[in-house]
């Protein structure tokens, strides 16, 4: 999995992969005509200008080279501290081997990274596995709003992030590598040159330790040596020693 930036490139993509999540999911409560007045009233020609604000964040997924899925963010608040995840939408298609989890996670860490200081997430009040998705990854409900879609009016529930440790931040991802499950915490992060590296353990217990999962390019074939330097042999991605030799105290 590559998360990149959106760019002017990918509006027809992100069109097209938001028409077929809100056809896929939310059709019990929103008509499809609503969902077309939507498609065209957010993804229209506007939207290439959004991509260029600085108050504005478009992160799309690529798995072999296409585009199967993207979070669109926004800075609001006080000296825009505030970093609002608005929609996350992956592709029917690619639905079921934990991208959604994924995107969450390092959507999170680059609205931290630009500054915000407060995450919220925002979900229609009537999408019953949305509401349950940010639940179970450490949000609670803190308010509500009125949104328009077309030409209706519409609740959204209001998330923000628990006071909970960073440990329990991220339920584990359960994830298929060489005939083995193991099972990834991106609650256990630590910071790479190009991405963040996330503890991999071998059972859900988490008692045994099955190495390190490289956040940029989602491989496992890395090491760390006796510094603490891991380097993923894959991307490139690394993480600096975490203690020095004493001759240099």
């Amino acid at each position: 999995m590559e998360l990149r930036e959106a760019t002017t490139d990918d509006v027809e993509t992100i069109r097209s992969i938001a028409a077929n999540s809100l056809n896929s999911t939310y059709t019990d409560f929103l008509d499809a005509d609503v969902i077309d007045d939507a498609i065209n009233q957010w993804y229209s020609e506007d939207f290439a200008a959004e991509l260029e604000s600085d108050h504005s964040l478009v992160l799309v997924v690529e798995e072999d080279d296409e585009v199967v899925a993207f979070s669109q963010s926004d800075f609001v608040g006080q000296q825009h501290g505030t970093g609002r995840i608005l929609w996350l939408h992956v592709d029917p298609d690619a639905r079921g081997s934990g991208i959604g989890v994924r995107l969450l996670v390092r959507t999170r860490e680059r609205l931290l990274d630009e500054g915000a200081d407060q995450i919220q997430c925002l979900v229609l009040a009537d999408n019953e596995r949305g509401n349950e998705f940010y639940a179970e990854q450490g949000f609670e409900q803190a308010g509500q709003r009125e949104v328009d879609i077309g030409e209706e009016t519409y609740t959204e529930n209001v998330y923000v992030e628990q006071e909970i440790g960073d440990e329990e931040w991220a339920t584990l991802d359960e994830l298929e590598t060489d005939g083995e499950t193991i099972y990834v915490n991106y609650g256990e992060a630590t910071r790479g040159s190009k991405s963040p590296f996330y503890v991999a353990y071998e059972s859900q217990e988490r008692d045994s330790q099955y190495g390190w999962f490289c956040g940029n390019c989602d491989s496992l074939e890395n090491a760390m040596d006796a510094m603490g330097r891991i380097e993923c042999n894959v991307c490139g991605n690394r993480r600096k020693a975490t203690r020095w030799d004493a001759s240099y105290l």
